[in-house]
């Protein structure tokens, strides 16, 4: 089956991922590069922890792309086989690297050959460096022929300034006091508490009531007992 064309509607929920709503932090140089575009023959590797912005700058730069209509072929671990290359694509983005699969790997690696072949920019992303892979040689390499950037996760600060513009774009209000709660009792990846901040305002909505520390416990404590 051939792999399709990321609909830019699957993009994932929630806020359009963009160059534009993207917090650097001390992740400037690779958002300088993703903004000035990827060029073909030079792949981009990014490389951080659960919640540092890999896929969103990902997504951003699908999203430009189709805005100018160009089309990007996404693939992931959890994409079903075969990966085949279109040559209308003007990218391919290899998501999650570190989880592909001895198959993937083959697929993955194929396609890093076509890309090259026909002109296609290609940007990918994974949780360790190219040299720490588990992945077969052919493909490590390749994912660090390019530029590779370390993503590093957000300081406290601007952790909560993330917070508070998602929280504002949602039309709810969060009091430091819920702020400080969510900060010292989930882990601290950005990824992990946008879902809960999402969590918390569909469960504020269906329960008719403000967001407050009792009710963030409440929803805990229902969700645990459920």
């Amino acid at each position: 089956m051939k792999q399709l064309p990321l609909a830019i509607g699957a993009l994932g929920a929630g806020p359009e991922q963009t160059f534009d709503n993207f917090l650097p932090g001390a992740n400037g140089a690779a958002l300088a590069e993703f903004a000035r575009g990827i060029a073909p023959g030079a792949p981009v590797y990014l490389w951080g922890g659960r919640g540092t912005g890999k896929t969103h700058l990902l997504r951003a730069l699908a999203r430009r792309g189709h805005q100018h209509g160009q089309r990007t072929g996404w693939f992931e671990a959890a994409t079903a086989l075969p990966w085949e290359l279109d040559e209308g694509w003007a990218l391919i983005v290899l998501d999650d690297c570190h989880a592909l699969d001895a198959a993937r790997q083959h697929a993955a690696f194929a396609l890093f050959v076509q890309a090259a072949t026909h002109g296609i920019a290609l940007a990918a992303a994974g949780r360790l460096p190219p040299v720490d892979l588990p992945l077969r040689e052919d493909l490590r390499s390749r994912l660090g022929w390019g530029h590779v950037h370390a993503l590093q996760p957000l300081g406290e600060g601007e952790v909560r300034s993330v917070l508070r513009r998602e929280a504002d774009r949602r039309g709810v209000f969060l009091s430091d006091e819920v702020m400080d709660y969510l900060l010292t009792r989930f882990a601290r990846d950005l990824q992990h508490l946008m879902a809960q901040l999402a969590r918390l305002d569909r469960f504020a909505l269906a329960s008719k009531r403000a967001i407050t520390v009792p009710l963030l416990r409440q929803m805990l404590a229902e969700e645990g007992s459920a």
